[in-house]
């Protein structure tokens, strides 16, 4: 595909990272020449320096022969511009990042009178993606596949849990759980495991069910309640206020500490079932006092990767509460990982892998039959979910039988509405939606899980 990205920030960066090498023609824009040149050198795409909301700078970066153009600037309103500009210069599709309150309240008509193809806000999809891990608080990653009805979730195996010394195929006759443990990371290594593999107490397990029978999976194995009540968030950013309304809209009591007067001010008017507190959330008086020790879940969000650590490290020492910490550098990852803060939030990469889900739907017409894809263990795995087409090699033989290539499982089939996880026995069928996990990269069609000959 013919794909034109304008604004090169972290995530236009992570978009062509992320997009580079699946062998579409790739053309960036943006005003800062010495960025534009370093991207186009080590991902071998065409650069364009300029204003991506002007006419003659899109014809230069080949708006005519254009699929997608994906704006992705720090300005709303020139994401926006640019959106209208492309659609009026080609005969594409038109993506905007808009994170302004203000205009997502109008998205609807903003899209059908602009005729904008997706509007992504990274701060409502952050919001979206802890609010979803607070429902699991014994997750560390949740996410949803084939219309919310099939979870991946990443659970680390704590000391003395049931699971050690266990089999994967004890998991489900011991247990009576319909789950299905698609990886595992121990130490260093990742593992697509077979049935005989045995788990062990830190290991870090990746698996899917739907959504109750990951609730009952949980409780089988002695974890505490999956309900969160009490929620003290640090940081009154526009992921805070997304994320406290759709938390009191769930029944959870909201508090929200900011240091600056204004914004509690503010956050005060917009959010009137939410108990704002102006107050340095880095003091641990403070904290105390409005109740981390018995809160059940701590959300660090301010504008600073360190202060966001460092108050999850001390919630950590007080507290059981579940923890969601928000780091913009993605290099800090390693480094975070050590130390076992619950769950990272990087929204900027969130946004990034939305896109990249988007622009492989959108591949749909002329060839590959992705419907979803994440990321695992870094990059080292994929989750990608198939849409069975008419024809397809895989359709009429028991599971068993598919000569599937190795590292690669079949974690779910979701069918007339229904998910459920597969046997050897069960056969694919056509508009099947399926989820696989595997550690072979570029697979676009269903027909790749097979070996080949």
């Amino acid at each position: 595909m013919n794909i034109i990205i304008v604004g090169c920030g972290k995530i236009g960066s992570t978009l062509v990272e992320e997009l580079s090498g699946e062998n579409h023609d790739i053309s960036i824009i943006d005003e800062k020449a010495d960025i534009v040149q370093k991207l186009a050198n080590r991902y071998d795409v065409l650069g364009v320096i300029g204003n991506g909301a002007s006419y003659n700078i899109l014809v230069e970066a080949g708006i005519e022969d254009a699929d997608i153009v994906i704006a992705v600037t720090n300005s709303d309103e020139l994401n926006l511009l640019c959106c209208l500009i492309a659609k009026k210069a080609g005969n594409c599709e038109t993506v905007a990042r808009v994170r302004n309150p203000v205009y997502y309240q109008e998205i609807n008509f903003i899209k059908e009178e602009m005729g904008i193809s997706m509007v992504l806000n990274p701060e409502l999809g952050a919001a979206s993606e802890i609010a979803r891990l607070l429902r699991f608080p014994s997750a560390v990653e949740v996410n949803a596949f084939s219309k919310g009805q099939v979870e991946m979730l990443k659970y680390r195996i704590p000391v003395g849990s049931k699971l050690n010394g266990m089999n994967l195929i004890d998991v489900s006759d011991q247990l009576n759980c319909e789950v299905l443990i698609c990886a595992v990371e121990r130490k260093k290594e990742l593992i697509i495991p077979s049935g005989i593999f045995e788990l062990k107490e830190k290991d870090l397990i990746s698996f899917v069910a739907r959504p109750n029978h990951a609730m009952d999976f949980f409780r089988k194995i002695g974890e505490k309640g999956n309900q969160v009540h009490d929620t003290i968030i640090v940081g009154g950013s526009k992921i805070a206020f997304y994320l406290s309304e759709l938390l009191v809209s769930s029944g959870i009591n909201v508090k929200l500490i900011d240091i600056d007067y204004d914004t509690c001010e503010n956050l005060s008017t917009t959010l009137p079932r939410v108990v704002v507190i102006h107050g340095n959330g880095m003091d641990h008086d403070l904290l105390l006092e409005e109740g981390i020790q018995e809160c059940d879940a701590f959300i660090s969000l301010t504008n600073h990767d360190e202060e966001n650590i460092f108050l999850s490290l001390y919630v950590q020492s007080q507290s059981d509460a579940k923890l969601v910490t928000k780091v913009q550098k993605l290099n800090y990852s390693a480094m975070i990982e050590r130390l076992e803060l619950g769950s990272m939030i990087y929204p900027e990469y969130l946004t990034a892998q939305y896109l990249v889900q988007y622009v492989r739907a959108k591949q749909n017409s002329i060839g590959s039959n992705i419907e979803n894809l994440y990321k695992l263990v870094d990059g080292r795995a994929e989750a990608l979910e198939f849409h069975i087409q008419k024809g397809s090699p895989v359709i009429g033989k028991p599971i068993c039988e598919l000569p599937i290539i190795s590292n690669l499982l079949i974690c779910s089939i979701y069918r007339n509405g229904k998910a459920t996880i597969p046997k050897g026995q069960d056969e694919l069928k056509e508009d099947d939606l399926v989820v696989v996990v595997t550690t072979k990269k570029g697979l676009h069609d269903v027909k790749d899980i097979l070996k080949k000959g």
